[in-house]
């Protein structure tokens, strides 16, 4: 399982997982700059088809971009321990974000990915339905004062938040562009983004668990 990080990491797994968010921080911050805030200028040429369908669309962009950028410090055990009213208030607006980008995701899934085919539409709606689920468990389990359970649904949830980022990262590949049209590669594409890093998440929390 992921271990928290520290402010001043003394050991070599703490400084490994120092340098793999900062690969993560800046991997999500090309993200941001280049695929997520030209849609904030609100030019209609930037949105294309999606212009109709503008407002789901900047719902599900805030909701992830606020998710993507909260995530980290939910995991940072020195911000924590320090801050932990923030810290609780930072949670809230992770899982508001998330419930405002699944409803947005949701109404972008049924219109124009439906429109583009419904395996299209299924899978983002299936990604849509697992994001809500996981910070749902998350909640529910620090509701009930279940910390070590909270703990392994906020990683789960983490991972499934950044299956937005991974998705164009892949999508902008040339070997897969080369695959076939987007009707074609794009459903597969939805599906490999949070199943194989949900999955190989799921086998380190439980390899890492004792008895």
């Amino acid at each position: 399982m992921a271990k928290n990080l520290t402010l001043v990491p003394d050991k070599p797994k703490a400084w490994l997982m120092l340098l793999a968010w900062g690969f993560l921080i800046i991997f999500a911050g090309k993200f941001v700059l280049v695929e997520a805030l030209p849609y904030f200028g609100f030019d209609e040429e930037v949105y294309g088809r999606f212009w109709r369908m503008k407002w789901p669309l900047i719902g599900h962009i805030t909701g992830g971009l606020l998710a993507l950028v909260l995530g980290p410090f939910q995991f940072w055990a020195g911000f924590r321990n320090r801050y932990l009213t923030v810290h609780r208030w930072m949670g809230k607006l992770y899982l508001t974000a998330i419930l405002i980008g699944t409803i947005s995701s949701t109404s972008l899934a049924w219109t124009t990915a439906l429109a583009i085919h419904w395996t299209w539409a299924f899978a983002l709606q299936m990604l849509a339905f697992a994001w809500f689920c996981t910070a749902a468990m998350a909640f529910i389990s620090i509701k009930r004062k279940r910390i070590q359970q909270h703990k392994e649904w906020m990683i789960r949830s983490y991972v499934v938040t950044f299956a937005f980022v991974i998705f164009r990262w892949l999508a902008a590949m040339p070997f897969i562009i080369e695959l076939g049209t987007f009707v074609e590669r794009g459903p597969t594409l939805g599906w490999v983004s949070w199943v194989i890093p949900l999955l190989i998440t799921e086998i380190v929390l439980q390899w890492n668990k004792k008895g």
